[in-house]
């Protein structure tokens, strides 16, 4: 008789703050479950891990002692894990900002699967929306991910705004850079930026669970305007309800949250997800979760 061992199983995690309602836990180990393998997924909240975000280097540390495959990470380590990485995705380096990192022969790589999951999202739901003038609210490790997606889904302008005026000029230069088509600048003023804009893309951490809020003007939120999020905990966020409430195109951030996880489920793995099934379990069962 021939005795056949059990698959190894894998073990990856989220890394960030306030993460105890991600669906990413979910989304990995049901893949892994339909593709026949077995893999464990863990949140590693810094909200409650002793030291905070300051506590990171240590975590990173303790996944790869414990042999996780890789992590993601997610607010607010996008930008500030980069240090203790050995190397980055061409498209992370453009960026600078990462949210997943594979451990393999001792070495930490980071890449960004926000961008092409986002711009995935976009295309889907969003077709035919017009792309003249954007503007950018964030510009953190989420804000460049979506600036740099929304510039090759045809964006002619981009507005980029953050109360850190250092770090919106800093996304801006290097947007530009890497996008010549385009004309890309800091919007120090918000409400000017949207008077005439076509379109607004959010991405800071205001309108989360724990960060209820709306990051625009109210009196701003009106048709033409079209409105994506990339926050998903809740699907709902404020300004999402008073897009729509108004009759706003809008897009959530739930298919940026699967379709980067696609991804990142493939670096973890090397083996390809299905992210149709990935999308339709969102939508038939996450979705409740993440609007709970």
């Amino acid at each position: 008789m021939t005795n056949h061992a059990s698959p190894r199983e894998l073990l990856v995690g989220l890394i960030g703050a306030g993460i105890q309602r991600s669906a990413s836990p979910r989304m990995h180990m049901e893949e892994a479950r339909a593709l026949g393998f077995p893999l464990r997924y863990e949140l590693l909240d810094l909200d409650r891990i002793p030291g905070g975000p300051s506590a990171l280097a240590r975590v990173l540390e303790e996944c790869e002692a414990r042999g996780f495959s890789g992590v993601n990470v997610t607010f607010p380590c996008k930008q500030h894990v980069i240090p203790l990485l050995h190397s980055l995705s061409p498209e992370a380096a453009a960026l600078n900002a990462v949210n997943t990192i594979v451990f393999a022969d001792g070495r930490r790589v980071g890449y960004n699967t926000d961008s092409s999951g986002f711009a995935e999202s976009f295309r889907r739901a969003m077709a035919g929306c017009a792309m003249d003038r954007v503007v950018l609210v964030g510009a953190g490790g989420a804000g460049a991910a979506v600036g740099y997606a929304a510039l090759s889904l045809g964006t002619q302008r981009l507005d980029v705004h953050d109360t850190d005026l250092v770090r919106a000029e800093s996304l801006a230069a290097r947007l530009g850079d890497a996008w010549k088509h385009a004309r890309v600048r800091t919007a120090y003023d918000l409400r000017a930026a949207l008077q005439d804009a076509t379109g607004v893309v959010h991405a800071t951490p205001t309108g989360m669970a724990k960060l209820p809020g709306l990051p625009v003007p109210a009196d701003l939120v009106r048709p033409p305007l079209w409105v994506a999020e990339v926050v998903y905990v809740p699907l709902a966020t404020e300004l999402v309800a008073l897009a729509r409430a108004r009759g706003c195109r809008t897009l959530d951030g739930g298919g940026m949250a699967v379709f980067q996880a696609a991804r990142a489920f493939e670096l973890f793995t090397a083996r390809t997800p299905d992210s149709e099934r990935m999308l339709r379990r969102f939508d038939s069962e996450l979705r409740l979760v993440a609007n709970a």
